[in-house]
């Protein structure tokens, strides 16, 4: 479960997000007298994006609250969650509209509203489904990539989920990020196509409990792309 076009919603691009358990990553000090079944593997390049962003951390999230906003024209739009990751229950706020659910018993309504904190979650967390998804997609990794918006020279992580299962199989993305692994830019490609279906930046970070998030995407074109407010995380 990936992105979901945000057009259908409010006439402009959105993306979203998979599901799927978190794990905490770490790494520790190999034993040099450890036989080679017990030596852990090298963090792989989506681990390290993931863990660049606080996902060490994540385990210790009980809740997550965030505003999911867009501005276009005259309009804006935007939809609050409440989510409890342990239980997997959100409670989603749009307007005087209040809805509570399990994702996990989901009915009609569920399903139908879930798609959209599918869509939010996802501009908030990506860093955190490459580790959640990871048998979902197949990725790419390469450095001296022009990124698209700053042009700047940065490394590039492409993934393209399954052709199964989810709100949109078959969708890709290319991360533009530089050594210290934060992402700056990406692109999002419908059903894998070459042209890309939006780009945008990822920046105003903020560091919530650990956890960095990014509040702020700008469009190619320089137009302001979905932001997020009243970010809050309760822990342990």
């Amino acid at each position: 479960m990936k992105i979901l076009n945000l057009l259908a919603i409010l006439a402009m691009a959105a993306l979203g997000a998979c599901k799927a358990d978190p794990k905490k990553n770490e790494e520790r000090p190999v034993d040099p007298a450890a036989t080679a079944s017990e030596v852990p593997k090298e963090r792989t390049v989506p681990q390290r994006v993931a863990d660049a962003h606080g996902f060490q951390h994540w385990q210790r999230v009980r809740e997550l609250r965030f505003t999911f906003n867009a501005d276009r024209e005259d309009m804006h739009f935007e939809r609050s969650w409440i989510w409890e990751p342990v239980t997997d229950r959100v409670t989603a706020i749009s307007g005087s509209d209040t809805l509570v659910y399990e994702r996990g018993n989901m009915d009609s309504t569920a399903y139908k509203r879930n798609s959209g904190f599918i869509n939010d979650r996802y501009w908030l967390l990506a860093p955190f489904n490459l580790v959640w998804d990871a048998k979902g997609y197949e990725y790419g990794h390469s450095t001296g990539q022009v990124a698209p918006i700053s042009g700047e020279p940065m490394q590039k992580l492409t993934i393209v989920y399954k052709d199964q299962g989810g709100y949109t199989p078959g969708d890709a993305y290319d991360f533009y990020f530089g050594d210290d692994h934060i992402i700056r830019e990406w692109v999002y490609r419908k059903s894998n196509q070459e042209r890309p279906s939006l780009i945008s930046t990822w920046e105003d970070y903020v560091d919530v409990e650990g956890l960095k998030l990014a509040r702020k995407h700008q469009r190619e074109e320089g137009t302001p792309g979905p932001y997020f407010s009243g970010i809050a995380v309760k822990g342990e």
